[in-house]
């Protein structure tokens, strides 16, 4: 297809695709001539995960340019590729005061993933940012006398769990290891604002049930 059909296909507008060719987050069409060329479905598919990101995932477009490269280094195995892509999305808060809190919080967060079965080394890993996050909030919380400890961290890890297995087959139904990863990014950055909102959605719901005037 040509970018006129290219940008009819995906809603994107030519000077916007024009945009992403030029910043590398779209590959170039195959050349026709000095001044034309095609299109086909990678790239339909690779707009659609640009705009995930950018108008989504909220991504600066350096940011969008770091998941697109971890997506097509082909030096690291699906595992590590699929890792590379995700970990490049914005995290939470990191920052971390060395102080009881802290300690608490490692140790809260290490009998967790003990408890899960999870392999500590995977999350211990310097480039998993999502566990210096998860470390941080346990800490913030511990700051403020909520409870935090393994008891009340399990649930949410048990949820957590069952959640990767629904999102991890959706990834796997993807017929290539590029649609796989793309697949991972854009389900990453799409669902956990469905999840937020159901969350919320259930604790109106939890707290209209327990604390709302009953009607006569």
């Amino acid at each position: 297809m040509r970018l006129a059909e290219l940008s009819e296909h995906s809603g994107v507008s030519t000077a916007t695709i024009k945009y992403y060719l030029r910043e590398g987050l779209l590959q170039p069409g195959r050349r026709t001539s000095a001044t034309q060329a095609e299109y086909d479905e990678r790239h339909l598919r690779r707009l659609r995960l640009v705009r995930a990101l950018i108008q989504i995932g909220k991504l600066p477009v350096a940011a969008a340019r770091e998941v697109i490269a971890a997506t097509e280094d082909e030096s690291l195995d699906h595992h590590m590729r699929l890792g590379a892509a995700t970990w490049a999305l914005p995290q939470g808060p990191a920052a971390m005061e060395e102080d009881a809190a802290h300690q608490a919080a490692s140790e809260a967060v290490a009998a967790l993933l003990d408890r899960l079965g999870w392999d500590a080394e995977v999350a211990l890993a310097e480039f998993a940012p999502a566990y210096r996050t998860l470390l941080a909030s346990v800490a913030a919380l511990n700051r403020l006398g909520y409870p935090c400890d393994v008891e009340h961290l399990l649930p949410y890890g048990r949820l957590a769990a069952e959640l990767a297995v629904s999102d991890l087959d959706m990834v796997q139904k993807q017929p290539t290891p590029e649609g796989q990863i793309e697949a991972a990014v854009a389900l990453t950055v799409l669902y956990e604002p469905v999840l937020l909102s159901l969350r919320r959605l259930a604790h109106a719901e939890e707290s209209a049930r327990r604390f709302a005037a009953k009607r006569a």
